[in-house]
């Protein structure tokens, strides 16, 4: 049984995305603090145009309108993909391959809020939410689109152990950066590409035995690069 909630998805690139979506309860707090701020612009609007006759009522459902089908629409198309209250959540919507949502999507998603809330209160949006690992209601489904928190990521992580080899000939400063920064790009791009890239690589590699992976061998000189030696590593006498 799986316990974590993470949902993976690959970009054209070959980056692996580690995408952790919203829960129920997250959701629904960002619920209802835009719910809190719409009726406010909306309390706001009918004061204003309480005197205005029949332009102030045509005002009033405009507004109406405007706050409740299109206020979701124009943030989470914003540079942010996530409206005030999933922000104060640090919530975004993205599709699910964990690109930025387009408009086709979020029109499709905010506008089956109505299905979500059949036969009331939301009820088979919540229920759709609590029977699958991504949270997703029935206008995510149907837009491809996935509620996710906004955590912080860093491009380069640590970079994973492996036996320190040489490489076969001195590495120029840039050479050693490239090879360093690919290393720390490790956990975050999936083995094809990772392995893809290495080839890249592949004179400098040292020699290894018949089917073993360029991966293995190029990490084996990144840890070498960054000055990390043992009793075991033949650095075949080249230097950085």
């Amino acid at each position: 049984m799986r316990l974590d909630t993470l949902h993976t998805a690959e970009t054209p690139e070959g980056i692996a995305l580690s995408l952790r979506p919203a829960g129920l309860m997250a959701r629904s707090l960002a619920y209802m603090i835009d719910l809190a701020i719409r009726l406010v612009f909306f309390i706001v609007l009918s004061i204003v145009t309480r005197f205005m006759g029949g332009v102030g009522t045509a005002l009033m459902l405009i507004g109406f309108f405007a706050l409740e089908w299109l206020y979701p629409v124009v943030f989470e198309l914003s540079r942010r993909g996530a409206t005030p209250g999933k922000r104060v959540m640090g919530l975004r919507v993205v599709m699910d391959s964990g690109l930025p949502v387009t408009p086709a999507a979020a029109l499709i998603r905010n506008l089956l809020r109505t299905a979500d809330f059949l036969p009331a209160f939301y009820g088979a949006g919540l229920t759709s939410m609590l029977l699958r690992r991504d949270s997703k209601r029935l206008g995510d489904l149907a837009a491809g689109t996935l509620v996710v928190f906004t955590d912080s990521v860093s491009l380069h992580g640590e970079v994973p152990a492996a036996e320190p080899l040489a490489p076969l000939r001195p590495l120029s400063m840039r050479e050693q950066a490239a090879v360093v920064s690919w290393a720390g790009r490790a956990r975050r791009l999936t083995p094809e590409r990772l392995e893809e890239l290495a080839l890249i690589a592949q004179p400098v590699l040292p020699a290894a035995p018949p089917g073993a992976k360029a991966t293995a061998r190029l990490l084996g000189v990144a840890q070498w690069v960054m000055g990390r030696r043992n009793a075991n590593a033949n650095d075949r006498g080249a230097r950085p």
